[in-house]
């Protein structure tokens, strides 16, 4: 694995894409994992901008996708708990159940060969779509490299 292409490249990303106002993204998370692995191998955050993973969610998180819960279970990433909304072959949408921001906040989730990535907005349809966007870009950039 090409650990100085994929901190090259985060950092570049997350410069362009990760902040408050005026940035598609709040915060993302990557998360190294192979879904053909050994169960006794642990997921580890590669990289995150914007927020600190609890390691005990972010192990229950990994599970979630891990059991294909999409569709019957919520996952939580900080104080915010999530339910799926739109489900696609690589990657998921989803809508925060309890937020106090009125315009409400969201998540991206992509996953590459090697990497998670999750993507957390604030906002509705458009702010959703910039999102995306920006999470498509860094997918892309580590699928070149089959990461």
């Amino acid at each position: 694995m090409d650990w100085g292409f994929v901190h090259k490249t985060w950092d570049k990303w997350a410069s362009t894409n990760i902040g408050y106002s005026g940035y598609p993204l709040k915060a993302a998370l990557l998360i190294n994992y192979d879904p053909t692995g050994p169960s006794r191998l642990l997921s580890t955050v590669a990289e995150q901008e914007g927020m600190k993973a609890n390691p005990i969610e972010l192990s229950h998180f990994v599970n979630f996708i891990k059991h294909n819960k999409l569709q019957t279970e919520n996952f939580i990433i900080g104080s915010n708990q999530y339910l799926v909304t739109s489900i696609h072959e690589n990657w998921f949408s989803a809508r925060c159940i309890n937020t106090l921001k009125a315009a409400g906040e969201g998540a991206i989730v992509m996953q590459t060969a090697a990497y998670i990535l999750v993507a957390l907005y604030e906002g509705s349809i458009g702010p959703a779509s910039r999102a995306m966007a920006a999470a498509d870009q860094l997918t892309w950039q580590l699928g070149r490299k089959n990461l």
